[in-house]
C-alpha cells in the first residue's frame, strides 16, 4: 500500500466493444468479467492498492451500467466522478469533457480495456524530472502490428509514431497509460470527434512528449483472442490483487 496520490486519474472506459461482441454483448466493453468481476473493478483496485484516491470515468455506451455498477466508489475505496458522452467524442475528445473533473497540475490517464504493470510512482517521476508535457508508457511486446509503434530518442522523447502496417516484429508499443499535463489536455481541440492517438500525441512531438519504456506485461480485452489471453494472464498482471481481499 501507497500513501495517497493527490494526481487525479482518468479512465476512458466509453466503447462500445465491438470487437468484443461474439464474447461480450450486454454491457460496455470495460465491464467484460475477469474472474468474475469486471475489467475495470480490477483496474480501479489496482489504482486504490497503489494510493490513488480520485477516479474520474469516462463513460458513453451503455454508461447507466458503469455508474449503477460504482456508484460514487465506496466498493472500491474511491471517489469516483463521471464525465458522460451522449455522443461518441473519440479518446481524445472524452478526455477533454473530463477536464472540469481535474484538480491537479496533471493526470493519469488511462484506457479502460487495457492494463499494463508499470510502477506510476517511477512513471510520474520520470514525467517530472524531464519536465514533459506527456508521458506514455511503452511496453514491448510480439506482435506489435495491432498497435503501431514508437519511436524513442536517446533521451526517452518521442521522435514519431509508426503506423501499425509498418511494423513487421517485436516492437515498442504505447501501453495505454499516461500522465499528461493540464497544458496538453487544455490544448486538445474542442472538436466532436478527436483521437489521443492519432489527432493529439503526434501533434506533441518535439514539444515536450516522452516515452517511458520497460519490460512491462502488458494486456487488452478489445478482441476475443485477447481477452481469453487476459484470463490465462491474469495473475501476472494484477499482482496482489484477489477476489478475497475485497469485500
Amino acid at each position: 500500500m501507497y500513501g495517497q496520490q493527490t494526481m487525479d486519474v482518468v479512465i476512458l472506459c466509453g466503447g462500445k466493444g465491438s470487437r468484443l461482441r461474439p464474447l461480450v454483448s450486454d454491457r460496455p466493453k470495460s465491464m467484460a468479467c475477469l474472474r468474475g468481476r469486471p475489467f475495470l473493478e480490477w483496474q480501479l483496485l489496482a489504482l486504490q492498492a497503489k494510493g490513488f484516491f480520485h477516479v474520474v470515468l469516462c463513460t458513453g455506451y451503455m454508461k447507466e451500467s458503469i455508474r449503477s455498477y460504482f456508484g460514487e466508489g465506496e466498493r472500491v475505496g474511491l471517489q469516483i466522478s463521471y464525465s458522460e458522452e451522449y455522443e461518441a467524442r473519440g479518446t481524445g475528445g472524452a478526455l477533454k469533457q473530463a477536464v472540469s473533473h481535474l484538480h491537479a497540475d496533471s493526470a493519469l490517464v488511462l484506457n479502460g480495456d487495457s492494463w499494463c504493470d508499470v510502477d506510476v510512482h517511477r512513471l510520474v517521476q520520470f514525467h517530472e524530472s524531464h519536465e514533459a508535457k506527456g508521458t506514455l508508457t511503452l511496453t514491448t511486446v510480439a506482435q506489435p502490428q495491432r498497435y503501431g509503434q514508437v519511436a524513442l530518442g536517446r533521451h526517452g522523447e518521442i521522435e514519431r509514431f509508426c503506423e501499425k502496417e509498418e511494423t513487421r516484429s517485436c516492437g515498442r508499443i504505447n501501453a495505454g497509460i499516461y500522465v499528461l499535463s493540464y497544458e496538453l489536455l487544455a490544448a486538445i481541440p474542442s472538436e466532436t470527434h478527436v483521437s489521443l492517438e492519432y489527432d493529439v500525441f503526434p501533434n506533441w512531438v518535439g514539444k515536450g512528449l516522452y516515452g517511458y519504456e520497460g519490460a512491462h506485461r502488458f494486456f487488452d480485452i478489445g478482441t476475443p483472442t485477447s481477452y481469453i489471453q487476459a484470463e490465462r494472464e491474469f495473475e501476472d498482471v494484477f499482482q496482489g490483487l484477489s477476489v478475497e481481499h475485497h469485500v
